[in-house]
């Protein structure tokens, strides 16, 4: 099985911050990471009859959508969900070929697919669904980060964020060093109360999440002064209080 890479000392952890408050479920980040992986790192990413009934294809982010409260307190939530490029991550040591690896300089969990047989234990192991099987191919993939963005040099700096960053039109998404405690992203999951997704398995996802804000309830509507008379608003009262 393989092992994860011992702690570095001044080592980044690269990862994403999700405003949940802030995403309204658009998928832009989903069809970005579709388009740039497929004729990137990872191309292609298989689709299977994309507008018949029965489409399937290879997702490295997919958003999922909850319904959360009730009445006036109840909102939809979209949830997008990708590799968490978790610290300790089981679907590294799982892997009999060495395929899956952690990079030690900064966290990013990857597959090197000349050495992947295609066993899916990996997709057993990820606690969160993270990890998709090409079958055209054999290999498992996997949200990269986009590691041929941020490792570019070519890129302005500006540019050299996953494309889903790039695309988010809230600016839901948020890319960084979390092992930074003065980064933007660092800062964010301090104010905003960011956590792990499910804490609970001991996996420590390097990716956050910023949960909903709490919604004020809806401001009372003005009342309209009651018209003694005539005039048209005489002629309304009158008329709603046959």
């Amino acid at each position: 099985m393989t092992s994860l890479p011992q702690p570095v000392a001044g080592a980044r952890r690269l990862g994403l911050v999700i405003d949940l408050d802030t995403c309204v479920g658009c998928h832009a980040c989903a069809v970005a990471c579709k388009q740039w992986n497929t004729g990137g790192y990872h191309a292609p990413l298989s689709d299977h009859d994309p507008y018949g009934a029965d489409a399937s294809g290879v997702w490295l982010n997919r958003v999922h959508g909850f319904e959360a409260g009730e009445g006036e307190s109840g909102r939809t939530v979209y949830f997008p969900k990708s590799c968490l490029h978790c610290a300790d991550a089981p679907c590294v040591t799982v892997c009999p070929t060495g395929a899956s690896y952690k990079r030690a300089g900064d966290g990013i969990v990857l597959v090197d697919e000349d050495r992947c047989i295609g066993c899916k234990l990996c997709s057993w192991a990820c606690p969160y669904g993270a990890r998709e099987y090409d079958a055209d191919v054999g290999v498992m993939k996997k949200c990269t980060l986009c590691i041929d963005r941020i490792d570019n040099q070519n890129l302005p700096e500006a540019e050299r964020v996953p494309a889903c960053v790039a695309a988010c039109p809230t600016r839901a998404r948020h890319y960084g060093d979390l092992a930074d405690a003065g980064s933007a992203v660092s800062r964010l999951v301090a104010e905003r109360g960011g956590f792990d997704l499910m804490p609970e398995l001991g996996c420590r996802p390097t990716n956050k999440y910023l949960p909903p804000r709490r919604r004020q309830a809806p401001a009372a509507p003005p009342s309209l002064p009651v018209a003694e008379g005539g005039g048209f608003l005489g002629w309304l009262d009158r008329l709603l209080s046959g």
